[in-house]
């Protein structure tokens, strides 16, 4: 999907006990890319929750924090000076060869965290020159609906990526679905071929998916280094925690992953000096998880209620900011941090995607 599913709580409201959250959220779990492309090359590249994500303090836990000034990473910014590279190259590639990028979009249902994904996606591409094309189609259609959508992109050159909007509605087969999905169009980094590749020491997938080199990404052009340091990776999905957990392999980092049955989740985080956090779990990840100095990037965004709110809820991540930021080093923010470099990593693909087709360096 290009983004992390929002996920809503059937649990707002009530507190759990941490283990009993954790195992809630994420068993079964099946929604949760760093190479460097060449375009990214060319660019210089507690016991206790809170639902409400308030992330009230626990005043002996907050007194033990080596309180210090982190770096709040910017992804805004950092999209930012890599779309306007972007959009430069898709100019050139205009005036060479009048012709641009194209990436297709193909969105079941009305869900609303997926409607405001594509919109997002659309304006983007918008911005840098690109061409795009959404097709909709309703909750109800059936597999085949949906592969024959694929397969027109499929054969359409003037679209060089295509991504099917995750999750899918439950009664549609995923895995057949993106099965069908072009190889050299994959953008999202979701064919199996491509995330054999990225398993395998030695291969080179055509795509990274999109929130993983995000995060990749982000550590890089902060200057965080990762060969030889500890990571860990919150949560297993295909879409995030996988291959994010490869990509830091990739880069030379000590790799744990914490998923719904990891026994002392708290204590295994707590020895990392890099943390990714997808889980979809609103402040899962407390200031006592975190080691003093460490750099965390925060992937999540769920929705919690929040009556000031123009549209009745925030977005808030898997990490309570307010204690995290006095322990760690590095920290990303939500929102404003892992969302935006995950469209532009889109953008990236799919550039990198035209310039293999049309043979334009």
């Amino acid at each position: 999907m290009g983004l992390v599913a929002v996920t809503w709580m059937n649990c707002l409201g009530r507190c759990l006990p941490q283990k009993t959250r954790f195992l809630h959220t994420l068993k079964g779990r099946q929604s949760d890319q760093i190479l460097m492309s060449p375009s990214l090359a060319s660019l210089d590249l507690p016991d206790t929750w809170t639902p409400n994500s308030s992330c009230q303090s626990i005043p002996d836990i907050r007194k033990s924090f080596n309180e210090q000034t982190p770096t709040v990473i910017d992804g805004k910014l950092m999209a930012t000076e890599i779309r306007s590279k972007i959009a430069d190259q898709v100019r050139q590639m205009k005036k060479c060869l009048g012709k641009v990028p194209g990436l297709a979009v193909i969105l079941v249902g009305q869900r609303r965290d997926s409607l405001t994904y594509v919109h997002n996606k659309i304006i983007a591409c918008e911005e840098v020159g690109m061409k795009s094309v959404v097709t909709e189609l309703p909750t109800d259609c059936a597999d085949a609906d949906v592969q024959n959508a694929v397969m027109r992109f499929n054969k359409d050159p003037s679209i060089h990526g295509i991504l099917v909007q995750l999750p899918l509605p439950q009664h549609l087969d995923e895995e057949k679905i993106l099965d069908a999905l072009c190889l050299e169009k994959d953008v999202d980094g979701f064919h199996p071929l491509n995330m054999g590749n990225l398993s395998l020491r030695g291969r080179e997938p055509l795509f990274i998916p999109c929130t993983p080199k995000a995060c990749i990404e982000l550590l890089i052009r902060s200057g965080v280094k990762i060969m030889g340091k500890k990571a860990v990776v919150i949560g297993r999905s295909n879409i995030v925690g996988l291959p994010t957990s490869l990509l830091l392999q990739r880069h030379h980092a000590t790799v744990t992953i914490v998923h719904a049955f990891t026994e002392n989740p708290e204590q295994i985080t707590s020895e990392a000096e890099i943390v990714v956090s997808a889980a979809g779990v609103p402040s899962l990840v407390r200031g006592n998880w975190i080691k003093s100095g460490a750099t965390v990037i925060d992937v999540g965004t769920s929705p919690v209620e929040d009556p000031s709110s123009e549209d009745g809820y925030r977005l808030v991540g898997d990490v309570c900011f307010e204690e995290v930021k006095k322990v760690a080093s590095v920290i990303t923010p939500v929102p404003g941090g892992v969302g935006p470099m995950t469209v532009t990593m889109l953008l990236v693909n799919t550039l990198d995607s035209a310039k293999r087709m049309l043979n334009f360096t």
